[in-house]
């Protein structure tokens, strides 16, 4: 008897193998031009584009299918400049009072400070959250599970649509977060996870001379 909660799976293109090495090897030289950026341009980019990132997002693999996550994209003005006035007095904190030696001793070779005025130039915002638990219609709780996993695969195949669609992003987590959820106007149940910001590059954008680890050092075959 077959059940009717599934259905078959009819969306797989089994593609030659030296097709599969192509793409494989050129998505991967696409990916690796993907740099965190600082410097944003205030050049506009359509709505819709960041939508289709956000639905990439969407599409996630997360625990129980319960999707615990909530983007808002922040194009306002007002709103980005109240986002970046709070999150520079987290930084001023972190910078002045939190962060251990070695912290700001790692961070000095990338040129980070409180200051952030990308997040007022940037024409985009995307402040995700993290749904603790879910709310039944009765408004009683729903356990989710894997949260944090599910969020954070969530967010790498974002960051992956906006650069894949032309974009660059800087990924911005001052702490703590709680913030957002007043700005922003989050239920308590929605814990920020991360702000991503999103637009073009300025045409004299500089980013810290820096490689990524070679294969044989983040990687190992049995």
């Amino acid at each position: 008897m077959e059940n009717e909660q599934f259905r078959q799976y009819t969306e797989f293109t089994e593609l030659p193998l030296e097709e599969m090495q192509r793409r494989a090897e050129e998505f991967f030289h696409k990916m690796r031009k993907r740099r965190t950026i600082r410097h944003f341009s205030d050049r506009e980019v359509p709505r819709n584009i960041i939508e289709h990132c956000i639905r990439t997002a969407g599409t996630a693999p997360n625990g129980a299918n319960l999707q615990p996550w909530h983007f808002v994209v922040v194009q306002d003005a007002k709103v980005k400049s109240a986002i970046r006035k709070a999150a520079e007095a987290e930084e001023r904190e972190f910078y002045d009072n939190r962060a251990p030696d070695d912290w700001l001793e790692a961070l000095e070779s990338l040129g980070t400070d409180p200051e952030k005025p990308f997040l007022e130039r940037a024409p985009w915002l995307i402040a995700i959250f993290a749904e603790t638990y879910g709310l039944n219609e009765d408004g009683s709780k729903r356990k989710h599970y894997y949260v944090k996993e599910s969020v954070g695969i969530a967010t790498g195949m974002l960051i992956t649509a906006v650069h894949n669609a032309g974009l660059v992003s800087l990924t911005h987590t001052p702490g703590p977060m709680g913030f957002l959820n007043e700005i922003l106007d989050r239920p308590e149940n929605e814990k920020p996870f991360l702000l991503l910001v999103v637009g073009y590059p300025e045409e004299d954008a500089q980013v810290p001379d820096i490689s990524k680890k070679p294969l044989d050092e983040i990687a190992t075959s049995l």
